[in-house]
Order: structure tokens, then C-alpha cells, then sequence
């Protein structure tokens, strides 16, 4: 996402750090999570695992994008929408989570 800078009263500029870079290691945990259990889907196709065991997996994979997704959405927008000083900084956040959006809905 964007690093901001806010300036304070004194005109010292203050840079904020983007959502995901304070967030960076649950982020990168929650990812990598999602690539174990894809890894064991993999696993699963290559020991001829049922289709159920392997829909189930793919389920479990799917849940966990979907919560990531949503959590960094959700993040954009408290962060982007939300909190932002400006009419013109908070149409842009808005704009680009629905351009996300629509190319999440595809």
C-alpha cells in the first residue's frame, strides 16, 4: 500500500508507516500458512488422496485467502478510507478498493 506523510504543526514532515509494513510479520505468517496447506494439497494429489480429502483441503485453502483478503481490506479501508485527512486522499482509497474489489469478484 502507500507510506503517508503527515505533517505535524511544526512543518516537520513525519513519515506513517503503510498498514502492511507494521503488519508485515502476521501478514507473512498468515501466508505462509496458506502455502503449507497448499503444499498439502499437493501432497494429497501426489498419494492419490480421495477427492473428498482433497475438496477439503482446497476448502481450508480457499477459507484462508478469503480472511486474508478480508483482513487487509479491511485494513485499507480503516486505514486509506477512514482515517485519512483529506475529501481527495479518501475518494483515492476508496477508488482503489473498489478497483480491488472488482477484480476480486472476477
Amino acid at each position: 500500500m502507500h507510506n503517508m506523510i503527515i505533517y505535524s504543526p511544526r512543518l516537520y514532515r513525519i513519515p506513517i508507516m503503510s498498514h502492511t509494513t507494521r503488519q508485515k510479520d502476521k501478514l507473512i505468517a498468515r501466508v505462509r500458512r496458506i502455502k503449507g496447506q497448499m503444499e498439502g494439497i499437493e501432497r494429497a494429489l501426489e498419494a492419490e488422496a480421495t477427492c473428498v480429502e482433497v475438496l477439503r483441503q482446497i476448502a481450508s485453502v480457499r477459507g484462508a485467502v478469503s480472511g486474508l483478503t478480508a483482513e487487509v481490506m479491511e485494513d485499507h479501508l480503516r486505514e486509506h478510507v477512514l482515517a485519512v485527512p483529506t475529501d481527495k486522499e479518501r475518494q483515492q482509497g476508496g477508488e482503489e478498493m473498489i478497483e480491488v474489489i472488482r477484480a476480486y469478484m472476477k
